[in-house]
């Protein structure tokens, strides 16, 4: 068997690409249910890093620290496999879902929390002069500012989850890699792995770009200022 006919076979692909693409489809939900969730729990736990009670605070510090260090693939493992022993269960999908979104919480909090204290303390000054609550000044004043310098790195933590979607077929849920790997095993040939590896270049190398572009016209905002 040369190259081409066992890594990059047409016939082959053409029968799995059915099954790549019920892939495809959990693979996007999986990503975008991870980012919202994360996104949101991500926010809150900056909010609380910053102005919440020192326990509060205390707490927020080792929640974002023991996240971002810990690797997703464990963390995943944990969820699904060691919380059944305590009496708590939840699908593949959950618990894939779960995994992302904690950690992907703990690096949007670190983010936001960059860009929250990039505003000058004279904007929060001036909100309280004009008689604005915290919650107010913060959704009306603070964090439309904010949204303009960590678009660019939400959007690449955002790629990288996605990137990480495929750590769910270790718990069996039916994402893109999962399929894959079940298509490879049914006709004996690993060309579905190079038809996944391709629906994910599609995919995700447009989102690179788009990170590309937003860094660049993040600088020149800050260099016009």
């Amino acid at each position: 068997m040369d190259l081409i006919s066992t890594f990059f076979n047409w016939e082959v692909l053409v029968r799995s690409f059915p099954m790549l693409m019920r892939g495809v489809g959990n693979t996007l939900l999986l990503g975008c249910a991870s980012i919202f969730f994360g996104g949101i729990a991500g926010l809150f736990v900056c909010l609380m890093r910053l102005y919440g009670a020192k326990p509060v605070r205390l707490f927020a510090i080792g929640y974002i620290d023991v996240l971002r260090a810990m690797p997703i693939l464990v963390l995943l493992i944990l969820i699904y496999y060691a919380l059944p022993f305590v009496g708590i269960r939840f699908s593949s999908f959950t618990s894939a879902t779960l995994a992302l979104s904690l950690v992907l919480s703990a690096f949007t909090a670190e983010v936001c929390r960059a860009g929250i204290e990039s505003i000058p303390r004279g904007q929060f000054e001036a909100a309280s002069a004009l008689g604005l609550n915290f919650w107010t000044t913060m959704r009306k004043v603070i964090l439309p500012q904010a949204l303009r310098v960590v678009i660019p790195p939400l959007t690449s933590n955002c790629v990288s989850i996605y990137k990480d979607t495929a750590l769910a077929s270790v718990v069996a849920m039916p994402d893109l890699l999962k399929q894959a790997t079940d298509a490879q095993a049914l006709m004996a040939n690993p060309t579905p792995l190079i038809g996944a590896a391709l629906i994910y270049l599609a995919f995700l190398w447009p989102l690179v770009r788009l990170v590309n572009y937003l860094e660049e016209r993040s600088k020149k905002q800050m260099a016009a200022r």
